[in-house]
Parts: structure tokens; sequence; C-alpha cells
């Protein structure tokens, strides 16, 4: 095996160990052995630069500085969410709905996670951007700072669209919360107020590689392009999974409203 196969069987296998542990949640081998591995292949692209590949897994270590974040409008606009807070809200909704669509209506039903918004462009299944939802019309693009988010796939797996986005959240679980505050506080320092805004402000961090050690995870659930090959939300949360997105387990189809208020 020479050099140039050496590193690639290493991105090769470090990616579906990072897959397995972050997305999956179903970790292959120890930590002590994805460092050993992840240092071996630094090691080899440090000696070999010429098989430099921005996919890499070693990308996610961070390390590039951005002083400016550029600002980028959205292809397509990022809207809010409207909240309801009754039965008969919805059932107003579902009245409208009907006399929009023929035949019969579902519903894909999914928890609201509270962080970041984030809408991601993928082009021949690589990241090329990450921007925020900004004011909704225009965003900061953060996607070094993203790249390093381990459960946001570099490379998609199996087979996809040419061009598309996807949207999500960029959250902070309390479990890593509250660790990054018992660190803090150790060291004297007050402690951050809560989750997302520090999943937020970690996304606007200058220096990579400290978002890099900030226990981050992206859960996505809206894809957007032309030639996506579905017509459902449902099945686009399908297919973003297969191609290697985290998608949230607790997603369910409902074929009814009744079905709804019983999730």
């Amino acid at each position: 095996m020479d050099i140039k196969q050496k590193i690639q069987q290493l991105r090769t296998e470090l990616t579906q160990h990072n897959y397995s542990y972050y997305v999956l949640d179903n970790p292959t081998i120890s930590d002590y052995e994805f460092d050993m591995k992840l240092k071996e292949l630094q090691e080899l692209e440090a000696k070999h630069p010429e098989f430099f590949d921005p996919t890499s897994p070693t990308v996610r270590v961070g390390g590039e500085v951005t002083k400016n974040f550029e600002t980028v409008v959205h292809e397509n606009r990022m809207y809010s969410l409207d909240n309801s807070y009754s039965k008969e809200d919805l059932q107003d909704w579902e009245v409208r709905i009907k006399k929009m669509v023929d035949g019969p209506v579902e519903y894909t039903c999914e928890l609201k996670y509270d962080g970041a918004s984030m809408n991601m462009i993928y082009e021949h299944g690589k990241l090329v951007r990450a921007v925020t939802r900004g004011d909704g019309f225009q965003g900061d693009d953060v996607t070094t700072n993203v790249k390093t988010i381990k459960s946001v796939p570099l490379q998609l797996k199996g087979d996809y669209p040419e061009k598309f986005e996807i949207r999500g959240e960029i959250i902070l679980p309390i479990e890593g919360f509250n660790k990054m505050n018992e660190e803090r506080i150790e060291i004297g320092e007050e402690p951050y107020r809560n989750p997302r805004n520090t999943a937020s402000g970690s996304l606007k961090l200058q220096d990579s590689s400290e978002v890099a050690k900030r226990p981050l995870e992206c859960l996505l659930y809206s894809l957007m392009g032309g030639q996506l090959g579905f017509s459902t939300q449902f099945e686009g949360l399908q297919k973003a999974r297969d191609w290697g997105f985290k998608v949230p387990k607790e997603a369910k189809l409902a074929k009814s409203l009744e079905e709804v208020f019983e999730y």
C-alpha cells in the first residue's frame, strides 16, 4: 500500500467511525484508538500536502482563524415558525390546508429544537457553505466553524442530488453545556447563561479550533432544491438520514390530526 492509499484508507475509516459515534450514537472503536488514527493521518497529510482533501476528517480539528464573517444572501428565505397554543388553532389550520390540496392529508410531527438555525449548501456531495439564519434574508458565512461539528457530514453517502440546501439547528446538548460551565467555574470564569446563546455564540468565534472543542451537534429537518426526488417532508427526513445527516429520531408520520394530537 502506497502513501496515498494509506491516507485514503485512514480517511475512510475515520469518517465511518465519526458517523457511527456522532450520528448513529453507536461507537465502533475507543476514543483512544480514534485519536491515534487521527494523529497518524494528520502526520501523513502534513508530510504530503499534495494529497490535501477539504473533506478529510482532519478538517474538523479546526485551526483556521476568521477575522470577519461574510454576509450572504439566502437563495431561499429562512422563515421563522408560527406558534399555536390550542387544538382549535390546528383544526382551523387543517380546514385551510384541505381547501388547497386534493386527497388525504398527512402530517410530519417533529420536536422543536432550541438552537441556532443554519442553512447548509451541498454541491456534488460536499459541504460548500454554511450560513446563519440572520434576519431570514441574509446571514453570516460560518462554514469554517460548522465544518468542525462532528455530526455535520463533509462528504455525503449514497445517491444524492447534485446541489441542494438543507436546514437545521446547531444545538448544545445540556450535558455538554453543564460540563463546559463546570470547567469555567473551576478556573474562576462566569458560567454561560443558556445552551441556545452559547451555541449561537460559538459559531461566531474567530478561532475554529476553539469551536472544535465545544460539544455542538447539528440536527437537520428541511431540504430545499429543484431535483430532490421526493415530494413530502417525511420522505425528505428519510433521504437526509440515508445521506449521512443526523435527523431527529422522534419524527413521526401522522395520518390524521388526531394522531398529531397524540404525538
